[in-house]
């Protein structure tokens, strides 16, 4: 739903939206973009934090590039600790909607609020910026079939 309202709001680019389990299915919500213009992914972060879908009971939006799986929360977080500068990457938004299951309402007022963290690489960086640097699906699968054994005996495989 916060894909199709985004997208309807006039955001282009959306590689994929996905609403974390863990978060009550409303508190950690990733969306996923292809950049095309800077603040292209503030505006992503803002329209899915506002939209009705992303934004009762919302704590977190993360803002990630297409290359990062959003349904994946470990290529979420290795996004917000590798393209993701604290200080200048997240926003606070206070005082939003919430709802009477949210275990930190603020009574007085029934509202909350949420951060926008943008966990992509930044927009003028977007052609020096460091290659990742991982292993092919199809070689992890080598690996993992060549030293089944173990990797077994050490809790990985």
């Amino acid at each position: 739903m916060i894909w199709d309202e985004v997208e309807r709001a006039g955001l282009s680019g959306v590689a994929g939206v996905w609403v974390h389990e863990f978060g009550g299915a409303r508190m950690f919500n990733v969306i996923a973009i292809k950049q095309a213009y800077p603040g292209h992914a503030r505006q992503a972060g803002l329209l899915a934090a506002g939209c009705q879908s992303g934004s009762y009971l919302g704590r977190f939006v993360v803002v990630v590039d297409d290359d990062v799986d959003p349904t994946d929360l470990f290529d979420v977080m290795w996004a917000m600790c590798t393209r993701c500068d604290p200080a200048n990457d997240i926003e606070f938004v206070r005082r939003t909607w919430s709802g009477p299951l949210d275990p930190l309402l603020d009574k007085a007022s029934s509202t909350n609020s949420r951060a926008i963290i943008d966990a992509c690489r930044p927009f003028e960086r977007l052609t020096d910026f460091p290659m990742v640097a991982r292993a092919s699906p199809e070689l992890r699968q080598k690996v993992k079939e060549k030293f089944a054994d173990l990797l077994g005996k050490i809790g990985c495989a």
